[in-house]
């Protein structure tokens, strides 16, 4: 190698440490902004908070969150009560067609009742016992149940005295005969039975 060459890499060396210096320092003085740009951002959100100031668009969804459970709320409220009313109607319905199914009741037992002695073990008397005995099973499973009269105490509730005898058999305001059978549906009375009272 010349001595030019020598020489020429001498005087460039310097200038080559001063350049790397200088732009070392450039990115020091970057990193050194952006931390204090980003530390004052922290800051000033800090302070914003505390004073209670809200960024707008953190308002408006605070305001579309909080109208968006009102409205659930209000579809739950809705909800509820149309369930509520369905099932009131259902019950209605119900107990209007039992009422009516009732005498249909009432006159196959007479029936049954009626039929002679000696023709109890027919098979047109046992037919239409079988099909008695379908239509009670029917309504037992819609929820329909007799209620307890005979030799039970008199209960408003549920009975309806037609007529009072002195009877010594029989306590105090004790049913002494059941004229006409009541019917409970789902637990509410839908006819009373029709009863005699022993005073």
């Amino acid at each position: 190698m010349s001595q030019d060459s020598k020489n020429e890499n001498k005087t460039c060396t310097p200038e080559s440490e001063t350049a790397e210096a200088v732009k070392d320092e450039a990115v020091e003085n970057a990193q050194a902004e952006a931390n204090a740009e980003a530390e004052q951002t922290a800051q000033d959100a800090e302070a914003e908070k505390a004073s209670g100031k809200k960024d707008p668009k953190d308002a408006k969804i605070e305001e579309l969150q909080d109208r968006l459970r009102r409205q659930m709320a209000e579809f739950d409220n809705f909800r509820k009560r149309t369930e509520k009313e369905k099932s009131a109607m259902y019950e209605v319905g119900a107990r209007d067609i039992i009422e009516k199914i009732l005498p249909v009741l009432d006159n196959f037992e007479r029936g049954l009742a009626a039929v002679p002695e000696d023709e109890k073990g027919s098979s047109f008397a046992e037919g239409i016992e079988k099909i008695y005995k379908q239509f009670v099973k029917t309504l037992e499973d819609a929820g329909v149940e007799a209620i307890e009269a005979k030799g039970q105490q008199f209960d408003p509730n549920l009975h309806n005295a037609v007529m009072h005898v002195e009877d010594d058999q029989f306590g105090e305001n004790e049913i002494s005969q059941e004229l006409q059978k009541g019917y409970k549906y789902r637990g509410t009375v839908v006819r009373h039975s029709m009863v005699q009272v022993a005073n």
